[in-house]
């Protein structure tokens, strides 16, 4: 086992971004040239611990659907990259992803005012949505509409997905204006306001609700795609065989910290059959009939499991995300957008392996979590100097990620 390195990510409350007294220092040392490349927010809404709860045990009941009924959750058209997901995305050339479910869900509900493409302020919603239909034709896997499992199978499932979805792109629209303020100081020609638009605005904000499901075997071999060569970290390896290495291709990604469920114990057997136990509603547009949260675990009892992230210096270190807080990481258009100020963070997820567990061995350990990918309209412009929209930046992304070679929002 590699020895870890932990780093601690630049951490600011919810009430600063509300009042917008983010220095600029703080932005340089979460996104900077130097930065781990991420944020920790903390403070959030009273709702957002029971929607986190909710919402990520709804990812192991959506995993132990029947076949039959995941089977309806996906779309070949959308390339697997609307509703369920399971075997179709590629960790790296001839290795397919079985390891972890996505359910990926498209968040245009979420969208509030309109971006910095062609669209006019006055266009209705449906209109914009039929523009990109029209203009994009070939991108159903941004403009299909969201799949869900049926309301007797997860009852609340969509609601509560919903609500969190919209917490996190808010918190996520004032963590853009913060960059904004910056970008307007230290970049000629920024335009005012231009990353909060893109972000309030996108209907091609992306939410993957991943399961990790539990290992089984005796453990794999690690790769050596994750070498550390310098002085600190040589021959170190890491097993990124979970969720490679990669960066994130949208602006910014909204990270809630993972939980961990044991599958085998009798209290987990207990509650994930009890689907006649509502817990109370987080607030009025919640369903009433929420499923009560599953049994999470207080730790990973692997303690190499978790989220890495490639430093600046060439480390890989291992980065926590507080239960109670949201982290925001930066992806490629935010790097283009900003002209290289803020730069995009290489990383990968490590799941839980079985020879890795501290204590009883016989535990089935699933890791859940949830990244929402605020990304540019299609025909939003990312990269002032060239004209580059998202749409033609995606294009080049394309023959990455899927067996079907074809883009895939590789969450952490």
């Amino acid at each position: 086992m590699p020895t870890i390195q932990h780093a601690s990510p630049t951490t600011i409350s919810l009430n600063s971004l509300l009042s917008d007294s983010i220095p600029f220092s703080t932005l340089e040392a979460a996104f900077g040239p130097t930065s781990l490349g991420i944020l920790v927010v903390t403070d959030l809404p009273k709702t957002f611990p029971q929607l986190r709860s909710t919402v990520l045990s709804n990812s192991s009941r959506l995993a132990a659907l029947a076949p039959e009924k995941l089977e309806s959750l996906t779309d070949e058209k959308a390339k697997y990259l609307v509703g369920w997901s399971h075997g179709k995305e590629t960790l790296r050339p001839g290795v397919v992803d079985d390891k972890k479910g996505s359910f990926y869900i498209n968040c245009a509900f979420a969208s509030k005012g309109q971006s910095n493409g062609t669209n006019t302020e006055t266009e209705s919603s449906d209109d914009a949505h039929q523009n990109d239909l029209t203009q994009f034709p070939d991108f159903p896997e941004y403009t299909a509409p969201s799949l869900w499992p049926a309301e007797g199978d997860i009852p609340g499932f969509r609601d509560s997905a919903e609500e969190l979805i919209s917490l996190i792109i808010d918190v996520a629209v004032l963590v853009a204006r913060a960059c904004d303020r910056y970008a307007e100081a230290e970049i000629d020609g920024y335009e005012p306001g231009y990353l909060e638009r893109v972000v309030r605005g996108s209907r091609t904000s992306k939410a993957r609700l991943l399961h990790y499901f539990p290992d089984d075997s005796d453990g794999q071999e690690e790769t050596e795609v994750d070498k550390i060569d310098g002085d600190e970290g040589k021959d170190q390896k890491f097993n990124d065989t979970w969720c490679t290495t990669h960066l994130d291709h949208g602006c910014l990604t909204g990270l809630t910290s993972a939980m961990f469920l044991d599958e085998n114990s009798e209290e987990y057997q207990l509650s994930s059959s009890s689907s006649s136990t509502p817990s109370s509603p987080t607030s009025t547009s919640t369903a009433s009939s929420l499923l009560s949260p599953l049994p999470e675990l207080p730790t990973s009892p692997d303690p190499t499991s978790g989220l890495y992230i490639h430093s600046r210096n060439g480390d890989i270190v291992k980065v926590a995300i507080p239960r109670d807080s949201l982290a925001f990481q930066t992806g490629e258009t935010l790097q283009l957008m900003t002209k290289g100020k803020f730069k995009a963070v290489p990383h990968f997820v490590k799941g839980v392996e079985a020879k890795n567990l501290v204590e009883n061995k016989k535990r089935r350990i699933a890791r859940n979590t949830l990244a929402v990918f605020t990304q540019p309209n299609l025909a939003d412009v990312v990269d002032l100097d060239t004209g580059l929209t998202f749409g033609e930046f995606a294009r080049g992304v394309v023959k990455k990620n899927t067996t079907t070679g074809t883009i895939a929002p590789i969450a952490s």
